[in-house]
């Protein structure tokens, strides 16, 4: 079951994959060659890898209550994000959402 949310940022939606399967967990981005236009989810994570990816993402890693821990613009492929003192969320993002927060924001996310 695949649940969508999004995330509200600067005027527009963005459609939020939650990755709460291994399979989803474990392939993310992973291989795909079409630009990146909607987002990721992942609880109860706080490092990721970005191997195997063909292309640059936001990465934005928040606490429970979702409050920004650490920013990642324009994250490369093959790069590795070490655990986060405590993350809880990691949020894989298309390019350029980053330039709209900043560490100490919340993010705002709908269900629908």
């Amino acid at each position: 079951m695949v649940t969508k949310m999004y995330l509200l940022c600067n005027k527009k939606k963005i459609e939020l994959e939650l990755c709460t399967t291994f399979r989803q967990r474990l392939i993310g981005f992973m291989f795909q060659k079409k630009t990146i236009t909607t987002g990721k989810i992942f609880p109860k994570c706080n490092s990721i890898h970005t191997f195997f990816m063909f292309q640059k993402i936001d990465v934005i890693v928040t606490d429970k209550n979702n409050k920004i821990l650490v920013l990642y613009p324009s994250l490369r492929p093959n790069r590795i994000i070490f655990p986060q003192k405590n993350g809880y969320y990691i949020y894989e993002l298309p390019l350029g959402i980053c330039k709209y927060y900043h560490i100490g924001d919340c993010f705002l996310i709908e269900d629908k």
